[in-house]
C-alpha cells in the first residue's frame, strides 16, 4: 500500500507539471485563452490517460471507409467549433451553485444515472413523448434533480454556438464542475459524445444499482459495467455529497431483518442520531417497502410523494471533512455508513482495504476518483455517424 500512495503522489507531481507546460504552450500559441482556477490542477493529463470510448464494438461495426464523418471523442473537441463551451458549463454551474449548492450532488447523481443506462448519451434526459418512454418515469430516477441546470447550460450554448455541443457532453462537463466544488479533483474529459434518440426506462428500472443492495450485489452491478472492486469503492466516493433521504436507509433502522432489528453493521450511538432523525410514525407507512415494484406506476408515484416530505440525512453530517472522500470513508470504518450498499464496501477483504486507504490519503483517493469518473464518462458513447445533437435536451429533433 505505501508503493501505491508513492507511485500515485509521483503521478500527482507529474500531472501538475505537464498540465502547467500544456498550458504555457496554449497560451503562446493562441493568446489569452481561459485559465482553470487553481483547484484544477488535479490530474490534468490528458497524454497519460488514454481513454477512449468503451463501446468500442459498436464502433467496430461502422464502415468508415465509406463514411469519412466518422468521428472519436477527443481533448478540447470544441476547441474550433465553439470554444468557450467548457468555460459557458463551468460559469453557468458556479453561477448556480452560489443559489443552490444543492445543483453539485444533484449533477453528480444525473451523470452517474445516464452512464451507468446503456452509456453516456443524454438518454435520462429525454420526456415522455410518442413512441419514446422516459428513464425519468424509473423508479431508480424519480428522485432525480438537476434537469433544469442542464436545460440552462444548453440554452446559453444554443446562443452561443447553435447546434453543436452536446447534451451529453453538458451532462459530463457539469459533472466534473459539481465535483469540483464539492472539493474533489479536476479530471480531464475527452468530448464529443452525441444524443441518443431513443430512452431505456427498463435498463434504468432493473439495472441501475440499489441502495440496499448487499456485498455480492454491488460488485456485480459496478462489473457489469467494466468497474472492479477498486474503481467501485472510489466511484462510490461520490457520495461524500448530498442529502440521502431517510427513506432509502429506514429499514436499516428498524425492520433491517425478519425480528424488525436493526442493521448490527450501523454504530450504535450513530443509529440513536438516525432513529431521532427519522421519526418511526413519519416514515413506517412507506419505508418498510422503500424499493417498490419497478412495474407499479402508482408506487413510483408514492416514492416520490414521500421523497418531497420525507427528512433527510447530510452524507457530510459532520460538516466538511479535510478533503472529498476522507470524511466518508472514515465513517464506513466507524460503522457509520447511511447507504447499506456503502456500508458493505467494509463487508469484503479487498473493499475494506481501498476504504482503509482512501480514509487514510486523500490524495490517493483524488487521484482514483479522478480516473474513475474519467471511465464512467467514457461508458458506451456515441459518435458520429451515431446519435445527433439534440437542440432541446428535453425531446429528439
Amino acid at each position: 500500500m505505501d508503493f501505491t500512495r508513492k507511485l500515485s503522489f509521483l503521478v500527482f507531481l507529474l500531472c501538475v507539471l505537464i498540465s502547467l507546460r500544456n498550458q504555457n504552450a496554449e497560451i503562446s500559441r493562441k493568446g489569452s485563452i481561459p485559465i482553470p482556477d487553481e483547484d484544477y490542477s488535479m490530474l490534468d493529463l490528458p497524454s497519460l490517460l488514454e481513454v477512449l470510448p468503451s463501446d468500442q464494438r459498436k464502433l467496430d461495426e461502422i464502415d468508415t471507409h465509406d463514411k469519412p464523418q466518422f468521428e472519436w471523442l477527443r481533448y478540447d473537441y470544441y476547441n474550433e467549433s465553439c470554444p468557450l463551451a467548457e468555460q459557458i458549463v463551468r460559469s453557468v454551474v458556479r453561477e448556480l451553485y452560489q443559489l443552490r449548492p444543492s445543483i453539485a450532488p444533484a449533477l453528480l447523481r444525473l451523470v452517474f444515472h445516464d452512464c451507468f443506462v446503456e452509456g453516456c448519451d443524454a438518454s435520462v434526459l429525454l420526456d415522455p413523448a410518442d413512441g419514446i418512454e422516459s428513464e425519468k418515469d424509473s423508479p431508480p430516477n424519480i428522485s432525480l434533480k438537476g434537469y433544469d441546470v442542464i436545460d440552462r447550460i444548453k440554452s446559453e450554448l444554443e446562443e452561443a454556438c447553435p447546434g453543436v455541443v452536446s447534451c451529453a457532453d453538458i451532462i459530463v462537463l457539469a459533472a466534473r464542475e459539481s465535483v469540483l466544488l464539492a472539493g474533489g479533483p479536476f479530471y480531464p474529459l475527452y468530448t464529443g459524445r452525441k444524443d441518443s434518440t431513443i430512452s431505456f426506462p427498463k435498463i434504468a428500472t432493473f439495472e441501475l444499482p440499489s441502495p440496499h443492495d448487499d456485498f455480492s450485489k454491488a460488485i456485480e452491478s459496478f462489473a457489469s459495467r467494466g468497474f472492479d472492486e477498486r474503481e467501485t469503492v472510489a466511484l462510490l466516493g461520490a457520495h461524500s455529497t448530498g442529502t440521502i433521504h431517510c427513506e432509502f436507509f429506514y429499514n436499516r433502522l428498524y425492520n433491517f431483518s425478519e425480528t424488525n432489528e436493526a442493521d448490527p453493521s450501523i454504530d450504535t450511538e450513530f443509529l440513536e442520531l438516525l432513529r431521532s432523525k427519522c421519526n418511526h410514525s413519519h416514515s413506517s407507512s412507506s419505508s418498510s417497502s422503500p424499493s417498490p415494484s419497478p412495474s407499479s406506476s402508482a408506487a413510483a408515484n408514492n416514492i416520490s410523494n414521500s421523497l418531497l416530505s420525507n427528512p433527510g440525512m447530510k452524507m457530510d453530517y459532520e460538516g466538511p471533512g479535510t478533503g472529498f472522500g476522507t470524511l466518508y470513508y472514515r465513517s464506513l470504518l466507524q460503522g457509520r455508513g447511511l447507504l447499506f450498499v456503502d456500508q458493505q464496501m467494509t463487508a469484503g477483504e479487498q473493499t475494506e482495504t481501498w476504504v482503509q486507504a482512501y480514509a487514510s490519503d486523500v490524495l490517493l483517493f483524488q487521484a482514483d476518483f479522478g480516473r474513475t469518473m474519467i471511465k464512467l464518462s467514457n461508458l458506451q458513447v456515441l459518435t458520429a455517424p451515431m446519435g445527433q445533437i439534440r437542440l432541446n435536451c428535453r425531446k429528439v429533433n
